[in-house]
């Protein structure tokens, strides 16, 4: 998968060091990944959730941080959204 909104990652990353690895494991199988449908990501991520509208909520480092991503399965690309804490998720609008 391309992932677009590296930049977003990253600056999230070095705000939130302890989520550096988690991040870094996340991008590393996205862009490996070739998924099709939902359940090709929830194979590989096991406990992220299917919001709708093609978004999907990831957890980072257990359930301290989440990432949203809106996902073309048809184009095979997936755009970062939000990166923050469990607090600010609460508040997304997606």
């Amino acid at each position: 998968m391309r992932v677009v909104g590296r930049r977003e990652l990253v600056a999230f990353m070095r705000a939130h060091a302890d989520a550096r690895r988690s991040c870094e494991s996340w991008l590393a199988l996205t862009t490996a990944a070739s998924w099709g449908r939902p359940l090709d990501v929830l194979a590989v991520f096991p406990r992220a959730s299917v919001v709708g509208g093609g978004i999907m909520v990831f957890d980072l480092i257990g359930n301290d941080y989440r990432l949203a991503a809106r996902i073309d399965f048809r184009r095979g690309i997936v755009r970062v959204l939000q990166v923050g804490t469990h607090a600010e998720y609460d508040h997304w609008k997606l």
